[in-house]
């Protein structure tokens, strides 16, 4: 099993940065997950997600909404994943969680198995 801790959330005004973190522990081989993925769940809404690294390779995916905005990266040495979250805006406002999994459908939140607890970004 692997361990998810999202750090890094606050409360930021339109137009500034933040950084996330998605620490892993355990047993954080190939054999538990090959994929990492931030999800955005605004109130009221459900979980989508927002950008994903294969990290195997770093290969990444991005949702529409944050294309250009958000990078996602990985420290393999520390078994974090990044998200660089730029220009936020409003609608960004809501819990972001890390996830981890093998299924390879980058934004599907069903494709993955392991999640953190989530860490509040509020943007105004």
């Amino acid at each position: 099993h692997v361990q998810l801790v999202e750090s890094g959330g606050g409360s930021v005004q339109v137009g500034e940065s933040l950084r996330l973190s998605c620490a892993a522990s355990g047993v954080t081989d190939s054999t538990t997950y090959t994929y990492i993925g931030w999800f955005h769940q605004a109130p009221g809404k459900e979980r989508e997600g927002v950008a994903a690294i294969y990290t195997g390779g770093g290969g990444t995916r991005y949702a529409d909404s944050v294309k250009g905005r958000f990078s996602i990266s990985q420290d393999n040495n520390k078994n974090t994943v990044y998200l660089q979250m730029n220009s936020l805006k409003p609608e960004d406002t809501g819990l972001y969680y890390c996830a981890a999994g093998r299924g390879g459908y980058w934004l599907r939140a069903t494709a993955y198995n392991y999640w953190g607890q989530g860490t509040q970004v509020t943007v105004s």
